[in-house]
């Protein structure tokens, strides 16, 4: 084995490592389906996907965090879901052979590998747990969309628990009895939540006295998540 093929093998492994869709699927048929993917690094605020743009590639999150947009008849932004490290996106559009329905845009400096929309469809079609995995991933994702659209009629507190139990869910990162979760600016969770901006900066500041959330300038911890699932009314 050559120098080259040294690194590449190592390459992949790290691929491997760092996307927890693929975890615990034979190893062989993943190196081969990530045998073309090729790793980007983007700025923050880089679109990475546009709205009706042909699916040629599935994205998969290595670093950092993007959000997932559209656009409602009246022009305003829409976040349909904000995604980190381990994320998938993108993985739609290669399925039913359509364009993008949404766009795709940085929040943070993020890197990001691209896997060939054939690839990632053979994997599917030759290993069955990889569509079993890829439809509890849609599975989850559907819920929490129900649940966000259920209470949309609730109170501005319950909503906010909401967002913040929904991106612990799928991005929190347990630290000793809290998770934590990225400090996401205040107009991005005003987007996702549909609520004016001053509104989620009071009840954000409402719930940190209560000693349910503590901010630092790069996270939020919640402390209590049975209180903040309490409020969800």
């Amino acid at each position: 084995m050559d120098d080259r093929q040294t690194v590449r093998d190592a390459k992949l492994d790290e691929l491997v490592r760092g996307i927890p869709f693929f975890e615990g699927l034979p190893l062989e048929s993943v190196k081969a389906s990530l045998s073309h993917v090729v790793t980007r690094e983007h700025p923050a605020h880089r679109v990475v996907l546009l709205e009706n743009d042909w699916g040629s590639s599935v994205y998969f999150i290595l670093s950092g965090w993007v959000k997932i947009r559209t656009y409602n008849i009246d022009g305003k932004e829409v976040t349909l879901n904000i995604v980190g490290k381990g994320e998938v996106f993108g993985e739609m559009a290669p399925l039913d052979e359509v364009p993008r329905s949404t766009d795709v845009l940085t929040l943070t400096p993020t890197v990001v590998a691209n896997m060939p929309a054939n690839d990632f469809v053979h994997f599917l079609n030759t290993e069955p747990q990889g569509g079993i995995r890829l439809a509890k991933l849609m599975a989850r994702r559907l819920r929490q969309v129900n649940r966000r659209l259920r209470l949309r009629e609730s109170d501005s507190t319950s909503r906010i628990a909401d967002i913040l139990l929904f991106l612990a869910e799928g991005q929190g990162t347990q630290k000793g009895t809290s998770i934590e979760i990225p400090n996401l600016p205040h107009r991005e969770l005003s987007s996702l939540s549909g609520m004016a901006r001053e509104t989620v900066t009071r009840v954000l500041g409402k719930l940190e006295k209560k000693g349910l959330i503590h901010r630092t300038h790069e996270s939020f911890q919640i402390v209590n998540v049975d209180a903040l699932e309490d409020l969800l009314v």
